[in-house]
């Protein structure tokens, strides 16, 4: 079942497939992604880098990218199918306002790539960056 997508200022939004699910507005154009990666605060781990920049919205927006050149287009899909439901895991305990672009380490070989590592790494970069919610 393909999720149906809305157009919302700027950004495409992945629709609520039922109540239990929030949205994930996700980064689209080139410049966006630049931006977030020129003024944007940066955290390495292992296998995923991330940028951190704070926007002027009351929402989360995130953008995937993987090189080309690291691997065929069904591998760096899983990446970022595994990524994104890292994030969506972590999601309800984020602050609000910031966007978000993974980098996958191109010097990690796509084979080592196993969803509790990745997981790991990014709950590990929210909480140095202060990005996770004290409730």
């Amino acid at each position: 079942m393909t999720r149906p997508l809305e157009f919302f200022s700027g950004f495409f939004v992945i629709k609520k497939m039922s109540e239990n699910m929030k949205r994930i507005y996700t980064l689209k154009k080139n410049y966006e992604f630049r931006n977030v990666l020129k003024k944007g605060q940066y955290f390495v781990r292992k296998h995923v880098i991330i940028y951190i920049e704070k926007n002027n919205i009351d929402r989360n927006v995130i953008g995937i990218a993987v090189n080309t050149k690291i691997c065929n287009a069904v591998k760096r899909n899983r990446i970022k199918r595994i990524i994104r439901e890292a994030y969506y895991r972590e999601m309800k305990s984020l602050k609000q306002g910031y966007n978000i672009v993974f980098l996958w380490n191109k010097k990690e070989k796509v084979e080592d790539v196993e969803f509790h590592k990745i997981h790991k790494e990014i709950k590990e970069i929210f909480e140095e960056a202060n990005l996770i919610e004290k409730v």
